[in-house]
């Protein structure tokens, strides 16, 4: 009978929790449906470049103000399209704010970001129930990836995330307040480099407040008068605002972020008190009416009074004293003019600095109520505001000095030098020659951090302290002025500090005669010159070693090589070699990935050449990509050839940035020194041709000097200049290849190509002139050259002869001339001057130029075509032949080159080439074939859809007249 109770309470309870599980089920189905029929706004992620140095985010971010405890969101659409969701729950458990966005990186490198929200800004910060500035983020969950990390900061929430390549994120920030100023995503240096000048801008004119505080302090004290202790109220009032609002006190007294709303209240209150102090007192308004001194004294109890409503509430205490500074600011101005129409001096004087005033009212007035957004608006109101009071300070100066002693010019010429001394600001060295004591005052001490009196006393306690080389110079000198009675000391030396450095003072002395004749003192100053010595050490090593890696310079390099020859002419041993390094298309290394890469790859190269040297060699970088050794420690030629193999091997090495890797080569030159060589430069140039003809000769190998490459580099080098002046002399010619169309056999245009018949050597092949000109610079005039007279050869067809299509011109362009910023205006200024039909000037681009800088190729190829150019892809099949950049180019026509046209017994070459003429037809544009020779090659380009064919078989390159003549015979045949 005693256990059927409890058999009865069990089952009692086994019921009860069947149905609270049953009820908690129900609800949570519930809350499920709920959240599911909630509207959801779809979230755009926010591309991230790499080059973005700042993005603002405030726009962007969805805010869900008071929401609650918890938020459910969808996330942004990932690189495989799919939306995810994500609750993110809040630490506190109560009413929360919260805000969403979303990054992607679009790049294929990992990126890190500052996500930073400052804590108070006057943008927008409003009038009626200001914002005084609270910490904002409380936390940040990301929907994959590693979770942001907060970062310490006494100024914003800065949170770091990084982003994976690829990668869509959804960030849920949860808010400790319902408003979020801004939200600004930077890169981490940037947002540095941007905190630090703002804080030597704080610095700045946090130092100037207070200078300028403390002066009018001092000047009060000095001049009783009551207006100066009214401005010297105002400027501390403002050194108070600026404390604040630059974080400064916030630092000191260790608040927490929003703990400052009561001080920021107060600094705008005394500001506004300050102000109406300044105005009743310094244009005495109590002399003019009563009434003044009342409406004053009541304005001023009621601003004070919002001290204890910034007790109770900071916000409603800080948006009555905006108001009221700007009420007092424009009634003061009335004053200020009512009283100057009256003649009163004080009044006028002061009416340049209110109307800046009310310049700066209106300022901040657009800066709170949001209408300037700019970042520097805020710290440019903070200076204003001081060269405001700077103003109010040089006014009240006329009044402290007026009629005084300086304006009388009473001041002796014994005071003047005095002040002239104490303003210079350098320390006085003074020695009692009879006593042996030096006196320098505790400046000297305080610099060095040595303690207090060491160096006041005997002229020999200063030895101890002098560097070594300067003590026996240091003795001499004082004991020349003893002896001689006469004539200056002006000497630098060097005084050691606590820590073991020295410090470079500038001592400047006199001696002075007693009556006996005899030196009884010597008084002079003494400068701390030690930055300028930096400076000058700075300034010789920078004029004899490179600035990037810090290796020797060429002038450096030139004077180790004369003294090392001059050693072996005079020991006879120890033959210095030169060796010449230089790496192989390492300006295309710096186009494709950036000038910092190929900073920090030249970097590299130093460091490898510098591990392959002994203590005796050395390392120098010539200028450029051009590196000079100094090999002093092998002799033999077999062992200098093995060492120069050497050193490009380890450059061969590739180069590694995140996750790609750049792999370089280089071409030697040797030169190893022989018995009469007696000039450096004879010795180094030998080296340079030699590593020249390497290069010629396709780059990475070493190549030893031999005198028959000095006939060789002459020949290049006369060659450019026969080039040089050909340009200049118009010896360069232009001939004009046809373009078929193989539907009718009619002429559609002409391939413009450079010829040149030099005066003594004749006709020069492109092949070789070509790459002359490439090397020295001149393909961009010679390009121009060939663009201008096709534009005008084919201009002058056009208005001649009638064709059923309009006639074009092919000109080639090379890789310098696309990556050359002037390309667009030169083309623009052809066209201009040509009045050629659009698309019928065509240039011709190969894809390993394009490809060089896809980037900034495709913003040069859009401009060309909206300027009327049309653009042909040729060589197409033997470069990159990537279809996605194909596509995003957009050229009208591709060439196809000729290896693909002639036969050459393989199967797959047909197929190939009807490959290419479909892709071409698919993509929109017309296909020309390279290379037609015979009858059947093109037979088979029609049969396969191929529109235009150029080659032997409808003409060899010929002049203008001849192509001429071919144009009116044809254009004979179409009129019959």
């Amino acid at each position: 009978m005693a256990d059927k109770p409890i058999l009865l309470r069990s089952s009692l309870f086994s019921r009860l929790e069947s149905v609270l599980r049953a009820l908690a089920s129900v609800l949570i189905a519930f809350l499920l449906a709920l959240a599911a029929t909630l509207p959801v706004r779809a979230l755009e992620a926010i591309p991230v470049p790499l080059e973005a140095e700042a993005i603002d985010l405030t726009d962007v971010v969805d805010r869900y103000p008071d929401f609650g405890p918890g938020l459910q969101v969808s996330t942004a659409p990932g690189a495989d399209g799919i939306v995810r969701r994500i609750e993110v729950n809040s630490r506190n458990d109560e009413n929360t704010s919260w805000a969403v966005f979303a990054l992607s990186n679009p790049s294929d490198e990992q990126i890190d970001r500052l996500i930073v929200s400052p804590f108070f800004r006057m943008v927008g910060s409003r009038f009626i129930w200001p914002d005084l500035g609270a910490s904002r983020i409380a936390s940040i969950t990301p929907s994959q990836g590693i979770a942001p990390e907060r970062q310490a900061s006494r100024e914003a929430d800065v949170f770091l995330i990084t982003l994976d390549p690829g990668a869509v994120v959804t960030y849920v920030a949860e808010l400790r307040t319902p408003e979020l100023s801004q939200v600004r995503l930077w890169q981490p240096d940037i947002y540095k480099e941007t905190i630090n000048a703002y804080t030597l801008y704080r610095g700045i004119v946090l130092g100037i407040s207070g200078l300028l505080a403390l002066f009018l302090t001092i000047l009060f004290v000095v001049k009783g008068t009551v207006m100066f202790p009214a401005t010297a109220m105002l400027a501390w009032s403002v050194l108070a605002y600026l404390c604040i609002d630059f974080g400064f006190l916030t630092r000191v007294l260790r608040l927490v972020p929003g703990e400052d709303q009561l001080y920021r209240a107060s600094a705008e209150v005394a500001l506004t008190a300050s102000l109406i102090v300044f105005l009743y007192a310094y244009l005495n308004l109590n002399r003019w009416h009563i009434r003044y001194s009342h409406l004053a004294l009541s304005t001023l109890i009621m601003v004070l009074g919002l001290l204890g409503v910034a007790v109770w509430d900071p916000s409603v205490a800080a948006g009555i004293s905006r108001i009221s500074l700007g009420v007092i600011g424009l009634f003061g101005f009335i004053v200020i003019a009512v009283l100057a129409l009256q003649g009163y001096e004080r009044a006028i004087m002061l009416v340049p600095t209110w109307v800046l005033l009310l310049c700066w009212m209106v300022g901040a007035g657009m800066t709170v109520n949001g209408s300037l957004t700019n970042d520097i608006v805020q710290p440019a109101l903070a200076g204003g505001l001081v060269l405001i009071v700077l103003l109010i300070g040089f006014t009240v100066m006329q009044h402290a000095f007026a009629g005084g002693a300086i304006a009388q010019g009473l001041i002796s010429d014994v005071e003047r030098r005095a002040l002239a001394l104490t303003g210079a600001g350098d320390i006085i060295w003074d020695w009692d020659v009879d006593r042996d004591r030096i006196s320098t005052g505790h400046e000297v001490e305080d610099l060095l951090g040595v303690k207090r009196g060491l160096l006041e006393g005997p002229a020999r306690d200063w030895l101890d302290v002098l560097h070594p080389q300067d003590r026996d110079r240091f003795r001499a000198t004082l004991d020349a002025v003893v002896d001689q009675r006469r004539g200056r000391v002006s000497q630098s030396f060097r005084l050691r500090s606590d820590d073991g450095h020295f410090r470079w003072f500038q001592l400047r002395a006199r001696p002075i005669i007693g009556s006996d004749g005899e030196v009884i003192r010597c008084v002079g100053t003494l400068l701390d010159i030690t930055d300028q010595k930096v400076a000058e050490e700075r300034l010789l090593h920078d004029a004899v070693h490179d600035n990037l890696t810090g290796l020797p310079n060429r002038e450096l390099y030139m004077d180790r090589v004369d003294a090392a020859i001059s050693r072996a002419r005079a020991e006879g041993a120890g033959r210095p070699s030169i060796i010449i390094v230089d790496l192989d298309r390492f300006r295309q290394v710096n186009e494709s990935i950036g000038l910092s890469a190929g900073d920090s790859i030249l970097l590299t190269v130093a460091r490898r050449i510098g591990r392959q040297l002994k203590p005796q060699d050395s390392v120098a970088r010539l200028g450029g990509d051009t590196f000079a050794i100094l090999l002093l420690s092998e002799q033999a030629a077999d062992r200098i050839a093995t060492f120069a193999d050497n050193v490009r091997k380890a450059l061969r090495s590739p180069v590694s940035f995140g996750d790609r890797e750049v792999f370089l080569t280089v071409s030697v030159g040797v030169a190893i020194y022989e018995e009469g060589q007696a000039k450096p430069d004879d010795l180094v140039s030998d080296a340079e041709i030699a590593m020249n003809h390497a290069k010629r000769l396709g780059g990475d190998r070493v190549e030893i000097f031999r005198p028959t490459l000095r006939s060789a580099s002459v020949g290049v080098s006369e060659l450019e200049t026969d080039l040089k002046k050909a340009l200049e002399t118009d010896g360069i010619t232009v001939s004009y290849q046809p373009i078929i169309r193989l539907e009718d056999r009619s002429i559609a245009g002409f391939e413009v190509l450079a010829r040149w018949n030099h005066p003594t050597r004749g006709a020069i092949s492109p092949s070789e002139f070509i790459p002359v000109a490439e090397q020295s610079g001149l393909i961009n005039d010679l390009g121009l050259f060939v663009l201008e007279r096709g534009a005008r050869q084919l201009a002058e067809w056009q208005r001649k002869y009638r064709m059923p299509a309009p006639l074009f011109v092919s000109v080639n362009i090379s890789s310098r001339q696309l990556l050359r910023q002037d390309l667009i205006n030169d083309v623009k200024a052809v066209l201009s001057r040509a009045q050629l039909m659009p698309g019928t000037l065509k240039l011709e681009l190969t894809e390993s130029v394009v490809m060089s800088n896809p980037e900034y190729s495709a913003k040069v190829l859009e401009r060309l075509r909206e300027l009327g150019a049309g653009l042909a892809l040729d060589d197409f099949g033997t470069g990159y032949s990537s279809l996605s950049y194909l596509q995003r180019f957009r050229f009208d026509t591709i060439k196809v080159d000729q290896s693909f046209v002639r036969p050459n017994g393989r199967s797959a070459r047909p197929v190939i080439l009807r490959s290419i003429v479909a892709l071409g037809h698919d993509l929109g544009m017309q296909v020309i074939a390279e290379g037609a020779e015979s009858e059947s090659d093109a037979l088979e380009l029609f049969q396969l859809g191929c529109e235009y064919a150029q080659g032997f078989l409808f003409g060899q390159p010929m002049m203008p007249e001849e192509a001429t003549k071919l144009l009116q015979a044809e254009a004979t045949l179409e009129s019959a």
